[in-house]
């Protein structure tokens, strides 16, 4: 957890810079937004509120409101259509177009979504069962006749950032091997808006880790020499945009809610790794993975001392509520690493139906 950073350049955003940054960011989009809006005379739309919080596996309304001028006849071919934008904001991903009582989804989107259609000047779209990879900007588009105008909406989701590293230990994967663990560990590659999120609710390490648009960060709320220097400021670093194909570091993943148990199964002795895995078949379950651990511990309160194994082959536990010989100053997720798999010394945490 406290590795030392390879004497790398990076940049620093302190607390201040942080605030300055995403002041100035809202400001941007603001603007940026009431260009857009106010692109035709007739036409323009809203969106408010402009950021939606949901979880996994819940729903979203995602506003976006038609301001038309009355004086205009209606228009039945005018046409709404929804697309997420991409990280580096270069492409859209197709969701949803309509026209009318014509209507199309896309992609994983279809049968997810639809317009809201309280009236016809609601253009909202709703998301269903919502997946981790729905987090990001979606962009609502109106079309009528030579008009057209268009508002962003944010979906975020409530859940947890989680650094991870695999086995041969740490920087050891690059961008795409850091996806796949990420996907491994029930969840996906952390943005660098979740990383910041996380800094600012006290999370702090020292390991540099990939995230989802190419860049590389890690957060430090206590500066000290191996992580950058105890005379810097506290806030997330970054080493910048770095090569997903030659570059290697850990990876900072996001999970969110789950459907499903996790939970620590008793058992009267030890178990080796292959012996937990069988206890959790005959218990009707699975291992659990490291992020189902984290979100029990993270958004359920889940509190439990005893170290498991995991599907992932690491020994952990979770610390809800600090105490002596078990996180004793702050609520965490203990590590004891990744043990020889022959060794009969822990007991396991399982996942399997909800209960």
């Amino acid at each position: 957890m406290i590795g030392a950073i390879p004497g790398l350049m990076f940049a620093l955003m302190s607390l201040d810079a942080a605030d300055s940054f995403k002041s100035f960011h809202s400001e941007l989009e603001v603007s940026r937004n009431l260009q857009e809006t106010e692109n035709g005379h007739g036409l323009s739309v809203t969106s408010h509120p402009s950021r939606v919080l949901s979880r996994s596996g819940g729903n979203a309304t995602l506003p976006c409101t038609i301001h038309r001028d009355q004086s205009l006849a209606p228009n039945r071919k005018m046409r709404i259509k929804w697309t997420k934008l991409t990280f580096d904001l270069l492409t859209e991903v197709d969701v949803l177009a309509a026209m009318d009582y014509h209507k199309r989804s896309y992609g994983s989107y279809h049968g997810r979504v639809h317009l809201c259609g309280s009236s016809p000047s609601d253009a909202s779209l709703v998301i269903e069962d919502i997946t981790l990879d729905d987090y990001g900007r979606y962009k609502c588009e109106v079309i009528d006749g030579l008009e057209d105008a268009t508002v962003v909406v944010s979906l975020d989701l409530e859940g947890v950032v989680f650094p991870y590293s695999p086995r041969l230990g740490r920087y050891n994967f690059n961008f795409q091997d850091a996806e796949r663990a990420c996907r491994e560990q029930d969840g996906v590659v952390a943005s660098p808006q979740q990383l910041r999120e996380a800094w600012r609710g006290g999370m702090d390490w020292c390991n540099a880790g990939w995230l989802s648009d190419g860049s590389v960060q890690y957060p430090i709320t206590s500066p000290r020499e191996p992580c950058g220097g105890q005379n810097t400021p506290a806030g997330v670093r970054t080493y910048g945009l770095r090569n997903k194909n030659m570059n290697h570091y850990d990876v900072f993943c996001f999970t969110s809610h789950y459907n499903g148990h996790f939970y620590f199964l008793p058992h009267v002795t030890k178990l080796t790794y292959d012996e937990a895995a069988a206890a959790c078949r005959r218990d009707g379950a699975r291992m659990a993975t490291v992020g189902h651990m984290y979100a029990a511990w993270k958004l359920s309160g889940y509190d439990r001392c005893d170290a498991g194994w995991l599907a992932d082959g690491s020994v952990r536990y979770p610390v809800a509520r600090p105490r002596p010989r078990c996180s004793p100053t702050r609520p965490a997720v203990g590590f004891l690493g990744f043990p020889d798999k022959k060794h009969k010394l822990y007991g396991v945490y399982c996942f399997g139906p909800g209960r």
